[in-house]
């Protein structure tokens, strides 16, 4: 890359270092060229929730067109891109949230069906919509119950991808459950990836960009001055989307 890129990194936030900050350093080989057509807003919030929806849905999920795609906490920063992807694969897409603001948000980012968590069961409704069938691939960021319920709409050969547990704890699936069905419980991680493999993924998310099939995940920004504010919206749960802190001259990915 020449000086002057436009370029976009990530903190070590899994080791606690975070980027509440005013200026930055990163080094060049841990800068990735900014897509063409987002902003420096949009940019802070693509690469995080982006890179993990494509290494779980396509390097670890192998979702196929025509599939059934289930995401949990489908309005947040990290279901908002796989509910995109999924569609730009060729998935039929269920979101599920916690209330029909959410819900409206996530049909209009494209989600096929979408199913709130708060009305009942996940798994016989999960059933329904598959005409019985079950679904193939369950993307789930939340964990806990809510994972452990959608796990019962698994078809056979589904798979499961943990990738977070928002909720508090991971899902504790039974073997048992695993193996009657002839599922899979796959791990999720955007870490450990070769340079190659990165710059092979993030372009083929920036050709999704460019065709028009992905949407940024970014619907809200923040001043400097108001991170306290919002960074307690997030544990309140009252944010829709991805929230980004704006600063002079760049801006920061809050939450998941």
């Amino acid at each position: 890359m020449t000086i002057g890129t436009r370029v976009m990194t990530t903190c070590d936030f899994i080791a606690g270092h975070g980027s509440f900050a005013e200026v930055s350093l990163a080094g060049t080989d841990q800068v990735f060229p900014v897509p063409e057509g987002l902003s420096d807003a949009q940019a802070a919030g693509f690469w995080i929730p982006h890179m993990t929806g494509w290494i779980g849905l396509v390097e670890r999920g192998k979702l196929a067109a025509g599939e059934w795609l289930v995401v949990l906490g489908a309005a947040g920063g990290s279901g908002i891109a796989a509910v995109q992807l999924g569609k730009a694969l060729g998935a039929r897409v269920v979101a599920v949230v916690s209330d029909d603001e959410r819900a409206s948000f996530c049909r209009e980012l494209g989600a096929d069906a979408t199913l709130n968590r708060h009305d009942g069961p996940l798994a016989p409704a999960l059933r329904e919509l598959t005409d019985g069938r079950g679904v193939d691939v369950v993307y789930d960021p939340v964990g806990g119950s809510v994972a452990e319920d959608a796990a019962g709409a698994m078809a056979r050969d589904g798979r499961l991808l943990a990738v977070g547990f928002a909720s508090g704890t991971w899902p504790q699936i039974e073997p048992l459950q695993l193996v009657v069905s002839n599922t899979a419980l796959v791990g999720v991680f955007a870490g450990g990836y070769q340079r190659a493999d990165l710059d092979r993924m993030h372009q083929q998310l920036s050709d999704l960009i460019a065709d028009g099939r992905l949407r940024n995940a970014v619907t809200a920004t923040v001043a400097f001055g108001d991170l306290p504010r919002a960074v307690q919206s997030l544990a309140n749960n009252a944010v829709i989307g991805k929230l980004v802190l704006e600063v002079a001259g760049s801006s920061t990915n809050l939450g998941a």
